[in-house]
């Protein structure tokens, strides 16, 4: 794993920003977390890439709120003009 934002799919859709981020601040400090409204998905930066590393193997397979999480390492989207991350 190259950095510390990870996405986070499947997400409930009432999940809000500071329940992700409680959700994640077990595994390290959160510099931010972003759920995307309405799509049931959204992001977390954590402060290192260890962080990042340890709350993915931890969490990712994991139910919360009734949903099973999908958690991968955030990548740059390509050629997108607004900029944003992409899971894959």
């Amino acid at each position: 794993m190259q950095g510390k934002k990870l996405y986070v799919g499947n997400l409930n859709y009432a999940v809000t920003n500071e329940e992700l981020k409680q959700l994640f601040s077990q595994y390290g400090s959160v510099e931010s977390a972003n759920v995307i409204e309405g799509r049931g998905f959204g992001f977390v930066e954590m402060s290192t890439t260890e962080e990042a590393e340890k709350a993915m193997e931890s969490l990712n397979g994991t139910e919360f709120a009734g949903r099973t999480l999908r958690i991968d390492e955030a990548h740059p989207r390509r050629n997108n003009r607004r900029g944003g991350y992409r899971r894959y």
